[in-house]
């Protein structure tokens, strides 16, 4: 459960930009999208070497 202290006279849309923001930060929204559909293992390892590629490829033409 996520608590934001709001102060005295503070603005509530900043209250919840506030609030958003650490919503967010949780992941709860990607974790819920993430269960609703069963990802095979052989599927989550493409993925991840994918991922790995793309980052290195990423990395080496930055040193480039």
């Amino acid at each position: 459960m996520l608590i934001i202290p709001i102060k005295d006279g503070e603005n509530i849309d900043r209250a919840l930009k506030r609030y958003k923001r650490k919503f967010d930060k949780t992941g709860t929204v990607r974790q819920l999208r993430a269960r609703t559909a069963f990802i095979k293992p052989s599927v989550k390892n493409r993925m991840k070497f994918q991922k790995a590629a793309y980052i290195q490829n990423m990395k080496d033409s930055l040193e480039s």
